[in-house]
């Protein structure tokens, strides 16, 4: 994992080293900056992969083309093995396999890709940038007159002196004769494929445990541990790991009530990390740790929304937890949409039900994984997330919803059916942990209504309504949107530039962004 900023059409190193200057967190182990003509590269780093040579930015032998990426390519040991013969490789960096495999296909090259990646290339003056299938890695752009700025995050962008900054489309590669192209897309629905149970829960077993096993991959000093709340999601991709990893390491957060009981996730947590026989982490929050990592979250997370926020603060200790003992760890993002597991989902009809985790998945670039990379690399922790390999959507988009929320006789409803009915009786998870009912991550860990009732305190109805109506293109619908909205402001001044993008200044979620072709004869247009 890594940090990336550059420019294309001047050679402003000043400006690169600055946007890297404000991403330390992102590349600890490693920093580097290359110009070519009127193209400056810069890049910090994180070392997972070829430790000792895997330095970016990456160049050819001719040095007239050069990569820098941020991300893991889990295949690129396979397309190494088709490139060798023919291109000279420098290290044995997933990076360097993206530079040759682009000298062979040219941007289709991201096409072959199985990982998750924002990356630059230049080729003389020409050039690409492109970002993963589903956007699980950021990437952020914006112009200074025709001249084009990126990073990998926000608040890197605010120092290039741009006039908007947008975000890179997920699932897009741009270069300045095509513009933006879209490579990938979520799989339409054709639930009618994968009807049977038995053939359903074989294929799931096959592709989630092949997703896990890839996303072990790292040089053999780098320690990969796994998220473990209890819960389903990450339970599973923990067990997985453990088959693999002797003595895994697992992390849990949670809080004590006033009568000193533990959260539901510390205690279901120890249940299954007993049963993988994992080395086991918890980290025992209190209300005041909460409400001072408030305002850090806020800032790294780099939005004001308060679902985020609010599961943002649990992320972050389990990140801080994490980060003492690993390098990667595996966590459960994406199951809920994949599988159709968040509650409010047993409302709607049976024949809507697919269409609303399909449009969940296509959302999610901008809201969990926004979380988990923020989180995660600010305490150099690469995250990575099984459930969301391109194979596992695909598969998701085949099969119906009523085997994915189970209608009981009774009435009741059990989210995530077959995925749970897929693992039983395979060792992996004890039942109860198989089919534990699911609650949300801040219910679990114990602080679901801390910065809601804080906010409460802190913010009056009328100090609410005047900060609503003094920012009318900001979405404030409560208090604690407003109380978040002044620690924001804090680190985001007004005129800051992040302001003028909208998925951090509440974007309505239940909205689907328009990406809107552009082409480079003036500038881009990627309007949210």
């Amino acid at each position: 994992m890594c940090g990336i900023a550059g420019c294309f059409g001047v050679k402003d190193r000043e400006t690169i080293s600055k946007m890297l200057d404000a991403m330390p967190h992102r590349g600890p182990d490693d920093r580097d900056m290359h110009t070519f003509n009127n193209t400056v590269f810069g890049h910090t780093r994180l070392s997972i992969v070829d430790v000792k040579k895997g330095r970016q930015p990456i160049l050819d032998s001719s040095g007239r083309k050069g990569i820098i990426c941020n991300g893991e390519i889990y295949n690129f040991m396979k397309i190494r093995e088709r490139l060798v013969g023919k291109y000279h490789f420098k290290t044995w960096s997933d990076t360097e396999v993206i530079l040759h495999l682009y000298q062979e296909m040219g941007p289709e090259c991201v096409k072959e890709l199985d990982g998750m990646f924002a990356l630059a290339i230049f080729d003389g003056d020409d050039f690409m940038l492109a970002r993963d299938p589903v956007g699980i890695k950021p990437l952020y752009y914006g112009y200074v007159d025709s001249k084009l700025y990126f990073a990998s995050e926000l608040g890197a962008m605010s120092l290039a002196g741009v006039e908007e900054v947008h975000e890179f489309p997920a699932g897009y590669y741009f270069t300045p004769q095509e513009g933006f192209v879209q490579y990938y897309q979520v799989p339409e629905i054709q639930d009618h494929l994968l009807s049977d149970v038995e053939e359903a829960c074989q294929q799931i077993r096959e592709t989630f445990i092949a997703a896990v096993k890839k996303r072990l991959l790292a040089d053999k000093e780098i320690h990969v541990g796994s998220f473990c709340s209890g819960g389903l999601d990450s339970s599973l991709a923990a067990a997985i790991a453990a088959d693999e990893i002797p003595h895994l390491h697992t992390f849990v957060v949670g809080m004590k009530d006033e009568k000193g009981v533990e959260s539901d996730d510390l205690q279901a947590s120890r249940i299954a990390a007993q049963h993988i026989g994992s080395t086991h982490h918890e980290l025992i929050f209190t209300e005041d740790d909460y409400y001072e990592a408030l305002p850090m979250v806020i800032n790294k997370l780099e939005t004001y929304d308060p679902s985020l926020v609010r599961c943002a603060v649990p992320c972050y200790f389990t990140c801080k937890l994490a980060a003492d003992y690993v390098t990667v760890v595996l966590t459960g993002e994406g199951a809920d949409e994949v599988f159709n597991g968040y509650h409010y989902m047993k409302n709607f009809p049976l024949n809507m039900q697919n269409e609303e985790a399909r449009r969940c998945i296509k959302n999610l670039h901008n809201i969990n994984l926004q979380r988990a990379d923020r989180m995660g690399m600010y305490f150099n922790l690469e995250l990575r997330v099984p459930f969301l390999d391109v194979a596992m959507i695909d598969l998701a988009m085949k099969i119906p919803p009523q085997l994915k929320i189970l209608s009981k006789e009774d009435g009741t409803k059990i989210e995530k059916w077959i995925l749970r009915k897929a693992f039983q009786d395979t060792g992996y998870l004890p039942d109860d942990i198989l089919w534990r009912y699911k609650v949300q991550y801040t219910q679990g860990a114990g602080c679901e209504s801390l910065g809601e009732r804080l906010a409460e305190s802190e913010i009056s109805q009328e100090e609410y309504e005047r900060i609503k109506a003094e920012n009318p293109k900001a979405t404030i619908n409560s208090r604690e949107a407003a109380y978040y909205f002044k620690i924001f402001r804090q680190y985001h001044p007004q005129d800051s530039v992040l302001g003028s993008i909208g998925i951090w200044t509440g974007f309505d979620f239940a909205e689907e962004r328009e990406q809107v072709q552009g082409t480079m004869d003036g500038k881009l247009k990627h309007e949210v």
